[in-house]
């Protein structure tokens, strides 16, 4: 007699997740559809038709040629150094967080307990906070308008570090570790033949996160960059924003420009998802 109210809460549980979840879906989908639909648009259908719906002409691939063309094809290079800056500040990032995580969560020493707590401290500091004291020292050592004054402070990710401990304290079996040292292994094989094989699925989180961190970093290169060769895609893009008073025709660049730097992302996304599932050393060890 039960079966049929509990059926009930359920479906009604069903409906109302589902519908939250179509409404997050559509907040984050609409500004890229919006983007996307713009992005196909000349000058004056921007203004004049809906900004919703296709204009009449479709113009997407003359934009995208203008983009590439646009102040001596600079858009390319701020693409390629954003590739750079996200790359490999987020791959070295990852890494970093993995050994230090696995160092926290495994291993008995001094002063554990008082680096975690440093570093839950560095996760609720943003970015914005230590830009300026990150200036002065760079600019004190002779880094700043380089590579490196990107690069290095992208390379520390305390959130990361953060995900990482917590994966290896619960998914890295210690018996699985202390099996590996019986059989002769060192740890620094345990660490990258075990270790990181059981920490896929939290690396890839973090490796998405930082990378999407690092790809839409605006103020830490707005400060250290003076070169417009060094820029990335965001400060390049912002600059074209700033110039459209006076040349209208930026709108359309800006705004495709704006589109296609989107594209890395959700192809990154997309080739890296299926590492969420289960670790690839799941059964490793038998009861």
């Amino acid at each position: 007699m039960s079966t049929q109210p509990v059926s009930r809460s359920g479906a009604a549980r069903t409906i109302l997740v589902t519908g939250v979840l179509v409404v997050v879906a559509v907040y984050f989908l609409l500004p890229v559809y919006w983007l996307f639909v713009s992005s196909t648009k000349d000058h004056e259908s921007l203004f004049s038709s809906n900004g919703f719906w296709f204009a009449d002409s479709f113009h997407l691939v003359d934009n995208i040629r203008h983009v590439f063309s646009a102040s001596g094809g600079i858009y390319l290079r701020w693409a390629l150094n954003s590739l750079l800056y996200a790359g490999v500040g987020a791959l070295v990032a990852t890494y970093l967080a993995a050994a230090a995580g696995y160092a926290l969560a495994k291993f008995e020493f001094a002063g554990r307990n008082l680096i975690l707590l440093f570093v839950l401290s560095g996760v609720l500091v943003p970015g914005t906070a230590t830009a300026l004291p990150l200036f002065f020292v760079f600019s004190g050592i002779g880094l700043t308008n380089t590579y490196w004054a990107v690069l290095i402070p992208s390379l520390v990710s305390p959130f990361g570090l953060f995900l990482a401990r917590t994966y290896a304290e619960a998914a890295v079996p210690t018996s699985l570790l202390e099996a590996g040292r019986i059989d002769g292994a060192g740890e620094w094989r345990i660490f990258h033949r075990i270790v990181l094989r059981q920490l896929t699925p939290a690396l890839v989180t973090i490796f998405l996160f930082q990378f999407v961190a690092i790809w839409n970093n605006y103020f830490l290169p707005l400060v250290m960059l003076a070169d417009e060769r060094l820029y990335p895609v965001t400060l390049g893009l912002a600059g074209w924003r700033g110039i459209t008073e006076r040349s209208p025709q930026f709108f359309e660049l800006t705004i495709t420009g704006a589109m296609l730097s989107v594209i890395p992302l959700a192809i990154l996304i997309l080739v890296l998802q299926r590492f969420w599932r289960g670790g690839l050393t799941e059964g490793a060890v038998k009861e």
